[in-house]
């Protein structure tokens, strides 16, 4: 039997999926981890995303913090942190994969910001318009696709990271993969790689399509009908879409 017809014998068994630390449990703690660590990351780079964008400075230390950060492996940090009060386990998997998830989502807030019209800025100041209400109703809705872009990268890298935390006495699916290579059953690590894999390009396509959602303005592939004045009779004609 090859490695691929053991990978799906395994995850045909029921009982590895609903056994006490099966594969159900292990996926819960995955996103846990997951989601706990781009949370964070959010809360940290978008508002430093959103300030230095707006206000066109910092440009150099964002790309340079951006750069340091990527170059920081994450297995190092949780290195570090085992010597530290932090230790191993899940906050250490957290603290580590915010720091990568960082990067991304900062460089793609500053880079989205920058990317507005300056006319358009200059244009909601002209209407009296305060600095909050120029980031909140002028740069930050045509800055979202580009925010999006670097949450959802940020969460696909968070997500395929995240198996390390089976290494520091976390949870996740990493522990499928840990635990099979111990046992050299090869079928099962392939299972486990195979479920990583899939829980990142699902996680993918959802902030694909929130992003979609949440971006303003009409939809290029589902169009609202338009409205437009005929110069010649003054009425209002419906142009539908294609």
């Amino acid at each position: 039997m090859n490695l691929v017809q053991e990978a799906l014998r395994y995850l045909n068994d029921p009982y590895n999926w609903t056994r006490d630390g099966g594969i159900l449990d292990l996926l819960v703690e995955h996103l846990q981890i997951s989601a706990s660590a781009v949370l964070a990351a959010m809360v940290l780079a978008l508002p430093v995303g959103m300030l230095l964008g707006h206000t066109g400075r910092g440009g150099g230390f964002t790309v340079a913090l951006s750069n340091v950060s990527r170059a920081v492996p994450t297995l190092a940090l949780l290195t570090i942190f085992a010597v530290t009060p932090i230790g191993f386990g899940p906050t250490a998997t957290t603290i580590a994969l915010a720091v990568f998830a960082v990067p991304p989502i900062l460089t793609n807030t500053y880079v989205g910001f920058r990317s507005v019209d300056r006319d358009i800025v200059e244009a909601s100041r002209a209407m009296g318009m305060n600095a909050r209400q120029v980031i909140l109703r002028a740069e930050l809705p045509l800055a979202t696709p580009l925010m999006m872009t670097g949450v959802r990268t940020a969460a696909v890298q968070v997500v395929a990271t995240a198996t390390l935390a089976a290494l520091v006495a976390g949870g996740g699916l990493g522990r499928i993969i840990t635990l099979a290579f111990a046992q050299q059953n090869y079928g099962a690590v392939l299972a486990g790689a195979i479920l990583v894999a899939l829980l990142a390009v699902l996680t993918e396509a959802v902030l694909a399509a929130l992003a979609w959602a949440v971006t303003p303005g009409p939809r290029r592939r589902w169009p609202l009908p338009r409205v437009r004045t005929a110069s010649d009779s003054g009425q209002a004609v419906v142009a539908r879409p294609r």
